[in-house]
């Protein structure tokens, strides 16, 4: 094992004790949270830098109530409930910050035209990225509760109208409480998920 290699409680913090949230303390997530989150969520890797992912920090009561028609019943109540909810959409045109983010060869080409590359990329690295912000609020003491349950076409509309960004997934963030926490669901053994040729 690496001499760098984080602690246990590190590790417990952000994948072993971690758990999926769905009630809620009163305790806001400030702006400057908000900002550290986002500034680790940007440092881990994505292909050829390309950083497709957008961010709405949702946390006024104002923005909650665009957000709520399009979730899901199932969704609806811990996501109002939340102090923050943050959609993860993917920007279409990500492409068009290449020159300026993978500056050492001309990467924009690569995309120019090619919508099926575009989409790939877009989506796979913008959900990488919204993998990382789960991993990002962790690691600063903040709960996750993602979500896919939610009308995307509908997010799209009230949220992106008129941008080249679509929505990905949800994730409340905040202080968890153990308010309709379930019971932790097993997971895959290496055997099971795993092959080693």
């Amino acid at each position: 094992m690496s001499d760098k290699m984080i602690n246990d409680e590190a590790l417990d913090l952000i994948f072993r004790e971690a758990r999926t949230r769905n009630g809620w303390e009163e305790r806001d997530v400030t702006r400057t949270l908000m900002q550290a989150v986002y500034d680790l969520t940007k440092m881990g890797p994505t292909s050829a830098n390309c950083s497709p992912a957008r961010f709405i920090f949702v946390t006024s009561d104002a923005g909650k109530e665009r957000l709520k028609p399009h979730l899901s019943e199932g969704n609806l109540e811990k996501t109002m409930a939340a102090p923050c909810c943050v959609i993860i959409g993917y920007d279409m045109a990500f492409y068009e910050r290449l020159p300026e983010l993978f500056p050492h060869t001309d990467a924009k080409s690569w995309f120019v035209g090619n919508d099926e590359l575009i989409e790939e990329t877009a989506f796979r690295n913008g959900t990488l990225q919204g993998g990382y912000l789960i991993i990002a609020a962790r690691a600063l003491g903040l709960d996750c509760g993602p979500m896919s349950g939610f009308d995307k076409a509908g997010v799209d509309r009230e949220f992106f109208k008129g941008t080249t960004i679509r929505a990905n997934f949800l994730c409340n963030i905040g202080y968890g409480s153990d308010k309709d926490l379930f019971d932790r669901a097993p997971r895959l053994t290496f055997d099971e998920a795993c092959q080693v040729i």
